[in-house]
């Protein structure tokens, strides 16, 4: 890895190189690129937004409206367009910067707002999980975030899955902040929860919320 990481000194205001914006702007765009949307409707003339009862262009309705093969195809390529703009980052810029918070997200903005079509976005959690993959070898956020689903689909469950999602990104968000120290991770990780709920509550329905101990059916 070619960026040291470093805390930041001096208190001073740090201002965005000209290889950040481009990661950042990269990032955006790549997130942009909906596959979960395009691969249905190129391979299978099938448009997930007007099938799926949320209406979501993601990638859990990608398996279900356009089978498994499809939604593998489109879960990896979700997982990519997070995953390389973060590696290719994290070899090049120090994730003690604030700057890097705002590489951290963008893919992830780019998914919840793309840039031709600003209000067609997803929930942007595959997104998530492929960004935070690229933080490797820091494996606490991405761990965090699994551990914290399968918590609240497995052992305390959470239901239906918009409630799900905002308590596990509430709760990551807040495991990250205290317990990573470098600022462009940590904020990074705060910016991409926020931009999750966002989109989250943007498709609420008035769902109910319970819960439940599986030892307690």
């Amino acid at each position: 890895m070619k960026a040291k990481v470093q805390k930041e000194t001096g208190g001073k205001r740090e201002m965005i190189t000209w290889q950040e914006w481009c990661y950042i702007i990269g990032g955006y765009l790549s997130g942009s690129i909906l596959y979960s949307y395009l691969l249905p409707k190129a391979l299978k003339g099938i448009d997930i937004t007007a099938e799926s009862p949320d209406g979501n262009p993601g990638t859990a309705n990608a398996f279900t409206c356009a089978g498994i093969p499809i939604g593998i195809l489109v879960l990896c390529m979700e997982l990519l367009k997070g995953y390389l703009p973060v590696h290719l980052a994290l070899r090049e810029v120090n994730p003690a910067r604030w700057s890097f918070a705002l590489i951290l997200a963008a893919p992830v903005f780019g998914h919840a707002c793309p840039f031709l079509q600003p209000q067609k976005g997803g929930k942007a959690i595959a997104v998530s999980f492929g960004v935070l993959l690229g933080l490797v070898p820091f494996w606490l956020p991405v761990l965090s975030l699994a551990a914290l689903y399968l918590i609240f689909s497995l052992v305390i469950v959470i239901e239906p899955h918009f409630y799900r999602s905002v308590c596990t990104f509430v709760l990551f968000s807040v495991s990250v902040f205290c317990r990573v120290a470098m600022t462009g991770i940590s904020v990074g990780c705060c910016l991409i929860s926020a931009v999750v709920i966002r989109n989250h509550y943007a498709r609420y329905r008035g769902e109910q919320m319970s819960v439940r101990l599986v030892l307690h059916r």
